[in-house]
């Protein structure tokens, strides 16, 4: 049964305060004004071997005026739920956007020409959004994990880890549950009014084997993703916890009996459970417009998906076809308005191995000329102001593609690579190398054991043009993360990325300890 919003929620003073912000911004002359009221929930536990190792619960509640006034941003948030206090915070909008447009105006007149075509000292203007008037949605979710008694969670956690340290080889576990209930209210000077409510939940199981005659360990993690799901994710729904925690001592076991991989070119079958990081990387961020222009650039650098390459550059093979979501169910992105008001939308990034699109908030879709924003704004807190973030970017599967097992058939000598580990990339999004949790060598078709110390290395480009199948619906696994990071401040944000197995032909093969030696 779908849920509503939270009457503890929908009871503060919503509309009085968004009213008195609102008003108080036409009064001083703002052409756009937004206002943004939070309440986020973060709980964590941690346990070590079974036991209690922490755990945290905290409340973020405060709300943001955000204004354009005289072609310039201005933004300031407050905690006082009196409409005063709200009054009092626009007025310090407007007056950031005041001393905003002197400082931009004496940057320009030191700076010259503009650093970009697009005149980043220039007037900052909206893409336009129809008004979405009282407007509700709430994520898709059966048991809100906040109604759950806090011993209910940490004693599956336990038995869980009971379950693992029971098994031989397995000498160590590490265990934490992350649960985050979002509201969120928006309203703006175009009659743009949403309430909203999320769920979103992150399970980690780690079991460690260590060698007492070497001294050598490793470690294995659970394969579940954080998903914008309920408690019932835990018990049932959606992962089958039981058959994941019964194989891990097995295959922990042939992991530290495994020999070091030998470098070189591998036809590689990666499952979900790894493709998506390297989905997250060298296209998600890639195809931020905002980094493919420069204006994001301090934290982890730009792409080289520039925008004069949009329509023409090749970014993979033609089976390659990627989305931006933010409708996807259970997505860690989705919403159904971002924090500019603008509903939520599914697009094409990658059509047929072509860039055909970016990921836009408002101020980017009209400096670019794009007709609307497709909803990449967002905030990780109500003290932060909006800035552009990532969908559900998601390569979709074939629909008459092959089995994970029928993928791994068509390979003579191969790596089969499960689960997420480390990862680097450059400052452009264009070279970079991946590790995995488990590598499996491929002879003639069949599985034939694991291998250890293997990373993938390659060119964005080069990569997926060498993408040779597509794995089919039957393969589609939503993973994703609840630590994205961007802006200075810097923010984060929950996001995920969906895939099918999928067929790489000739990559370059690292030995990762051979090349730490170096």
């Amino acid at each position: 049964m779908p849920h509503s919003i939270d009457d503890s929620f929908t009871a503060l003073p919503l509309r009085p305060l968004a009213d008195a912000a609102l008003a108080r911004a036409r009064a001083l002359g703002a052409e756009h004004a937004d206002f943004r009221l939070e309440r986020i929930r973060n709980a964590s536990w941690q346990l070590r071997d079974a036991r209690p190792a922490g755990s945290s619960d905290t409340v973020d509640l405060g709300y943001a005026v955000r204004v354009v006034h005289g072609g310039s941003w201005g933004f300031a948030s407050g905690v006082d739920l009196t409409q005063d206090a709200a009054a009092k915070v626009a007025s310090q909008a407007v007056a950031m956007a005041k001393l905003s447009a002197q400082v931009i105006k004496a940057a320009g007149s030191d700076a010259g020409a503009p650093p970009t075509p697009f005149g980043q000292w220039g007037k900052v203007e909206l893409a336009d959004e129809p008004v979405h008037a009282e407007k509700t949605w709430v994520s898709s979710y059966e048991i809100d994990p906040f109604a759950v008694p806090d011993a209910e969670k940490s004693g599956l956690l336990a038995e869980w880890s009971a379950r693992l340290l029971a098994a031989r080889g397995v000498d160590h576990v590490d265990a934490s549950l992350l649960t985050v209930h979002e509201n969120k209210f928006y309203a703006d000077t175009a009659g743009t009014v949403t309430t909203q409510q999320r769920v979103r939940l992150h399970p980690v199981l780690t079991a460690v084997s260590v060698d007492d005659s070497s001294g050598e360990f490793d470690s294995m993690r659970t394969l579940a993703p954080p998903a914008g799901r309920g408690w019932e994710y835990l018990t049932g729904t959606g992962w089958d916890w039981d058959a994941e925690l019964a194989e891990i001592p097995e295959l922990l076991a042939e992991k530290m009996r495994a020999p070091s991989v030998t470098p070189g070119l591998y036809d590689l079958v990666i499952d979900p459970s790894n493709l998506w990081l390297t989905i997250h990387e060298s296209i998600g961020h890639a195809t931020e417009l905002d980094r493919a222009l420069g204006y994001e650039a301090a934290y982890a650098g730009t792409s080289f998906a520039t925008f004069d390459r949009l329509g023409t550059l090749r970014y993979g093979s033609e089976l390659m076809n990627v989305t931006g979501d933010r409708t996807a169910e259970h997505g860690l992105a989705t919403i159904g308005y971002d924090d500019e008001g603008v509903e939520a939308q599914s697009w094409d990034l990658v059509k047929d191995g072509t860039l055909v699109g970016y990921q836009l908030d408002r101020r980017i879709a009209r400096l670019t000329g794009f007709e609307r924003s497709n909803g990449c704004a967002y905030a990780d807190s109500p003290s932060h102001v909006p800035v552009q973030r990532m969908a559900n970017v998601s390569l979709r599967p074939d629909p008459a593609g092959l089995s994970t097992q029928d993928l791994i058939g068509g390979v003579e000598r191969g790596i089969y690579v499960v689960g997420d580990r480390s990862w680097s990339i450059d400052m452009q999004r264009y070279n970079f190398q991946f590790t995995g949790q488990r590598f499996f060598r491929i002879e003639n078709g069949r599985l034939a054991g694991q291998v250890r110390d293997v990373a993938y290395q390659a060119t964005t480009t080069d990569f997926w043009g060498s993408m040779a199948a597509v794995g089919g619906p039957g393969t589609y696994v939503l993973g994703g993360a609840f630590n994205c990071g961007k802006a200075q401040p810097g923010q984060v944000a929950a996001v995920s990325h969906g895939c099918p197995s999928a067929l790489f032909r000739g990559v370059n093969i690292l030995n990762t300890t051979q090349e730490a030696g170096r």
